[in-house]
Parts: C-alpha cells; structure tokens; sequence
C-alpha cells in the first residue's frame, strides 16, 4: 500500500493542505462544479467570475435570480449551450426541492447524493463526488473516473498503462477509509518533478 504515513509519496509532498472549501448552499457549489468542468483552473474562474457578476456577488447564489437569467446572459460568460442549460435545470431543480440545502444532503450516504444529484442535466458522479469531498468534507469518495487520479494511480504505482476505472477501484479498497485523502495525494503527484 501507497498510503502510510512513511511512504514516498506522503514524504515527497508533505501534510495534507487541502479542506473544505465552503459554499453557501450545495446551488452554489454545483453552480461552481458545471463551470469547471472540463476546462483548465484559469479559464474556469475567469468564466465563473464573469457568471457571478451577472449576480450581487457579495451575496449567496441564488437560484431563483439565476432562473430568470437568459440563455444567452449566460452565453455571454462563457458558458457553453450544454452548461447554461445544466445551471437553468440545477436552478429549476434547486427551486423544486430536488437540490436541497447541506442539512438535507449532510445525513444521506453518499450513495443516495450521487443518486439525487445526477437528476440534475450536466451533473454527473464526478462534480457530485468533487462535492462530496471538498464541500462536505466526506472522508471515503474516489473519482475513479477522474484523469487525474488515473494518471496519479499508473505513476505511484509504475504501471507501464493507465489503470481503467475499474483497476482504481480495486487498488483504492486499501485506501479505505481514506480514499479522499489519497485521491488528493494522487492529484498532487502530478505536480511532483519525475
């Protein structure tokens, strides 16, 4: 196992630095995870940026304001056809009940989140799962989907092919209960020099 406190690894990078970062409500946070979606850090904030500023930035997000958003305001950020549709259904589905408030969603497995929030256009296990981790600060999730942790995986283990989900899966169950906390150790072994 790659994950004790005297491996390489931890050594190399040093303590965790990551926690929580806090949102207003699980709208906001996911608002934040379609933005960011498949787009490099910089470019994702700027979008997000311009997104919030059609909004009283200084404010909670809110999903009725967001509601009434065009298409084409949200166009006008940044955001793709797909994702200004995916935050018109998450502000729908938000004002519906179906996206609850923390205290709703902090009791439920993380099961049963993944299952509700995927009901939610342009939400997938992956934003729910980077939810899971960095809002709720939920200690056993692993985005076995995610490239990143892949790329970490093949490196950490010196697998001469990039593990498919399935082999994370697998190799992740030593991890338990801690997958978070390697998952953030495998991204940042990307950063290390090789």
């Amino acid at each position: 196992m790659c994950f004790r406190r005297s491996s390489p690894l931890i050594h190399s990078i040093g303590p965790y630095e990551g926690g929580l970062r806090p949102a207003d409500s699980p709208f906001e946070a996911l608002c934040e995870a379609v933005a960011y979606q498949q787009l490099s850090g910089k470019a994702a904030a700027t979008i997000y940026g311009r997104f919030r500023s059609l909004t009283d930035e200084s404010r909670s997000l809110d999903p009725l304001l967001v509601s009434k958003l065009s298409e084409e305001q949200l166009r006008g950020c940044g955001l793709s056809r797909a994702k200004s549709a995916a935050i018109q259904d998450l502000s729908a589905k938000t004002l519906e009940g179906v996206v609850p408030g923390h205290a709703s969603l902090a009791p439920l497995s993380d099961q049963d989140i993944i299952d509700r929030l995927i009901s939610v256009r342009g939400i997938g296990p992956w934003s729910v799962k980077m939810y899971l981790m960095f809002r709720l600060g939920r200690p056993d999730v692993l985005p076995q989907t995610d490239l990143g942790i892949r790329k970490g995986v093949m490196r950490t283990y010196g697998l001469p092919k990039m593990p498919t989900p399935k082999q994370v899966i697998v190799l992740a169950e030593d991890w338990r209960p801690f997958r978070t906390l390697a998952s953030w150790y495998l991204w940042r072994s990307l950063e290390l020099d090789q």
